[in-house]
């Protein structure tokens, strides 16, 4: 019996820590935008290392 009154208070403490860890997420706009991230991974831009030479405005080779 003396460890449900450890455990109770436990448990209870444990579930607002969630709670509020939540809550900051929430407002701290962890959720704002969900697709982003779905659709910046598609995008090709970042795939160009720095020793590959990038094209200029008219998508010609610099080199």
């Amino acid at each position: 019996m003396t460890a449900l009154a450890w455990l109770i208070p436990a448990a209870l403490f444990l579930g607002l820590v969630g709670l509020g860890a939540f809550i900051w997420s929430l407002k701290s706009g962890q959720f704002d935008d969900l697709d982003g991230a779905a659709y910046r991974i598609l995008e090709d831009d970042d795939l160009e290392g720095p020793d590959q030479p990038r094209p200029d405005e008219n998508g010609i080779d610099q080199n």
